[in-house]
């Protein structure tokens, strides 16, 4: 299967639930009446805001300057909980005693809510970008340690042996042998959590730093701006989509080029 088409079978789906969610919404809105046109927003209200509006010029301006602090946010910690489950991963996966030992607690701090963290994480990071981020790594942290954990413990048992006969350490085992083969899993961690990281960057800027578009959505509710409010949500989601599908490009083309079943596909590729 080419990478072209392996791209397209990946975006397809994504383009599919897009056009669904979008039915889903205007369906919605026609079954519930109640909710009212001043509330519940259809998308061509939606439309209207943010485009063909006299006010659309602005209206998309506050938006996205939002956007941008959100994105910064995500962006951070995104990086640090990614970076960071490498490395928890890493260390755990080469010894086990530390995984009995520490496994418990990270699998406990994830038990706890967020919410219910975020009084501590602002007292001790602060209000501002800090505290944030730290909201956003946690969310990324976890979920990616055990997808990753997950991939590197499914390196072929004879590859590393081979390194160990060899004398390679463990550590030589790890980078060659085991990174490799956890790459489809770092990569599907990766894509899970890039929305992750915007959720927790929207939660902890709502909670804690009062900027961003985290604070804007509160902040719309209490003065009836709700085609704001179903405006920045449209975007969020959109963009949380559009970010999902980069990593599942780059997550393409990389594996393509450096996973566990590139060197059969050329030696097929030669084979014909």
């Amino acid at each position: 299967m080419t990478v072209l088409r392996r791209i397209g079978l990946f975006l397809l789906p994504l383009l599919t639930s897009l056009l669904l969610v979008l039915v889903v919404w205007e369906v919605f809105l026609r079954a519930f009446p109640e909710v009212g046109p001043r509330v519940g927003k259809s998308p061509a209200d939606i439309w209207r805001y943010l485009v063909t509006a006299p006010g659309a010029a602005a209206a998309r301006r506050a938006i996205f300057d939002d956007l941008l602090v959100t994105l910064r946010d995500a962006a951070i910690g995104f990086g640090i909980g990614m970076g960071a489950a490498l490395v928890i991963a890493a260390v755990f996966v080469s010894f086990a005693t530390v995984e009995q030992t520490f496994m418990p607690v990270a699998m406990l701090l994830r038990s706890v809510p967020l919410v219910a963290l975020a009084p501590i994480i602002v007292l001790v990071f602060g209000r501002g970008l800090g505290g944030v981020t730290v909201m956003a790594a946690i969310v990324v942290l976890f979920p990616a340690l055990v997808m990753i954990m997950t991939g590197l413990r499914s390196a072929p048992r004879q590859a590393l042996e081979v390194v160990a006969a060899y004398g390679g350490s463990r550590w030589t085992g790890l980078r060659m042998v085991a990174v490799p083969a956890a790459l489809p899993s770092v990569f599907a961690a990766a894509r899970i959590s890039v929305p992750g990281a915007l959720i927790g960057a929207l939660i902890g800027e709502w909670l804690g730093s009062g900027t961003g578009l985290g604070a804007s959505l509160i902040r719309a509710i209490p003065t009836f701006q709700y085609s704001k409010l179903w405006a920045s949500i449209v975007i969020v989601t959109v963009v949380s989509v559009a970010l999902y599908a980069l990593v599942g490009v780059l997550e393409n083309l990389v594996l393509a080029r450096f996973g566990p079943d590139a060197g059969r596909g050329r030696s097929r590729g030669l084979g014909t």
